[in-house]
Order: structure tokens, then sequence, then C-alpha cells
């Protein structure tokens, strides 16, 4: 597998968006393109992004953590600046490549950072190929949070490409804002980004691809194999987390206790709930959670 020298065709809007590093890219299996960041030098990291996110909601753990590791920073097939398609997009798939990208740079095995859906991604490959895995930073991971068959519907017929393509620019800066604890001048550029890739002629192909996401998640249930992780597993929920649990489904449940949940289900796990921080734990307490993913990895 070589590299990709050139921009994938009729992503141009997607391609023009300004990143905040430098993106190669890597040609995997039937002819996908994964764009990717490789910075700093030391043991790898690969850092997974959530659903309908992409590699710049990394930075502020990437600037910090690449002074002492190799950061491996994706965008994952179907976003930003990888490869557009109609694809069946659930974790299998995800995972089949993002192992081929550490194939591509002769990576045995990498520390994973995960993101919610990408978190579960990341719990997929450390039950899959446990010895690819070394340990887990898990920031607000889906997966936990278990749904019943008629919960399952519920998000089917609610979640549709078209649906998530025809949300009006009003609602998506309140869903967005839902991810954050108080979204500031710092977020601010993932509004502007999704106002230019909705005018790419991709565009439908990639809200196919978020709207797969969210199937795959419930359709491959992780929960009942966190046992075998023997990982060391560091879990970051934020405490004021507004997207997980689900509060229309599960009101009776919390962000806490999912974090309990999770600690109790995966053997070689500790938690942290991060005062002040939403979904996007990492982002609202980057100082405060790069110090406990710091220390996690120098104690692992």
């Amino acid at each position: 597998m070589g590299l990709a020298t050139k921009n994938v065709s009729g992503q141009n809007q997607f391609q023009a968006l300004a990143y905040p590093f430098e993106m190669k890219e890597a040609q995997l299996s039937d002819n996908k393109i994964m764009a990717y960041t490789d910075l700093g030098k030391g043991e790898p990291i690969l850092f997974i992004h959530g659903l309908a996110s992409y590699a710049p909601a990394w930075k502020y753990t990437v600037n910090e953590l690449s002074k002492s590791y190799r950061c491996i920073v994706v965008d994952l097939i179907g976003y930003g600046k990888s490869s557009k398609g109609q694809y069946k997009a659930n974790m299998s798939f995800h995972t089949q490549y993002l192992f081929e990208l550490m194939d591509h740079l002769a990576i045995n095995s990498t520390h994973i950072v995960g993101h919610s859906m990408g978190g579960q991604i990341a719990l997929k490959m450390a039950v899959e190929k446990p010895e690819k895995v070394k340990t887990l930073l898990l920031m607000a991971p889906a997966g936990i949070e278990t749904f019943t068959a008629q919960e399952k519907k519920i998000f089917k017929n609610s979640t549709t490409p078209q649906s998530i393509a025809e949300v009006s620019d009003e609602q998506y800066r309140a869903n967005l804002a839902l991810n954050f604890y108080k979204m500031d001048e710092r977020a601010e550029f993932m509004y502007e980004d999704r106002m230019k890739i909705k005018s790419d002629e991709q565009f439908m192909d990639y809200s196919y691809v978020v709207a797969e996401g969210v199937m795959g998640m419930l359709n491959e249930p992780i929960f009942d194999q966190l046992q075998v992780i023997t990982q060391p597993t560091l879990i970051c929920y934020g405490l004021e987390d507004r997207l997980i649990p689900n509060t229309y489904l599960h009101k009776e449940l919390t962000t806490n206790k999912i974090g309990e949940i999770a600690k109790e289900s995966i053997p070689n796990s500790e938690l942290k709930m991060i005062p002040d921080a939403g979904h996007f734990v990492h982002f609202d307490q980057p100082k405060k959670v790069n110090e406990i993913m710091k220390n996690f990895l120098e104690n692992n």
C-alpha cells in the first residue's frame, strides 16, 4: 500500500477545509483513501473521532501529547478528507480500515484514544485483535449505554441520510452546542466547516455514512464483550454530558452511572469524571484531560 498524492475526485469542499495539521493520505483496500496526520515521536497513539466529527476535533489533545508520543490522527473513511461513498460504515467497517492503516504505517501495536463512537470502535479493536492494542483511553465512549429493540427502531426511523443532510443551520448549531459544556469561539470552526461541506456534491454520501454509524453502534453492541478486555483502560466522561445517556429514552440514567457501569464492566479500568465538561470532554477541559491522559500513559 502506498501513499496517494491526489485529492479524491469530487471532494472539493471537504478537501478545502483548513486543518490545524497537515494531512497525509493512505491508499487502503477497495481503493479507499484514509486521511491522517502523523505527529511527534515515541510510542504510537491512534486517535479515533466520533460520529459526524473529524480529525481537527483532537487539536488541543494532539498539540500536547505529540510532545512525547507519535500521534496518528485520522479522518475515518467517509469523513473529512477521506474517501466518500454510500458505505455500510458500521463498527466492523471502521475497524477493518483502521487495522489496515496500522499495517500501512508498520505499527504492530498502539495506544488508542477514542471519542464517543470512536470509543466504541476502539473497544471493538481491543476485542478483535488484543495483541494490537496496548491501552485504551476512552473519551465519553459510546457502547456502554444499551438499547432495547424498540429503542433501536426509534433511532432507525428518526435517523436517515435525508434527516441529517436537511437539518437547518440554526438546528445544527443547537445540536452542535449540545456536545459542549459551553460552546465558545474555540469550537466555532466546527460550525463553519459544516456550512462549507453542505454544498459539496458528496455531502449526501457523508450524511449516509453518519446515519450508518448510528445504526452500526446499535447493531454491533460491544457491552457484552467488555469483560474480555484486558488492556489498561482509562474512561473519561464530562459530568455535564448531555448526549450520554440519551435523556429522551433513559431518563433514569446519569452520566456518572454510565461511567460506573463502564468501570465495573472493563476489568483493568479506571474512571475519571470531569467537572465543567460535556460530551467533548477532551475539548471542554483540555488541560485537565491531557494531564490525566499523560499520567495514565506514563503508568501503563
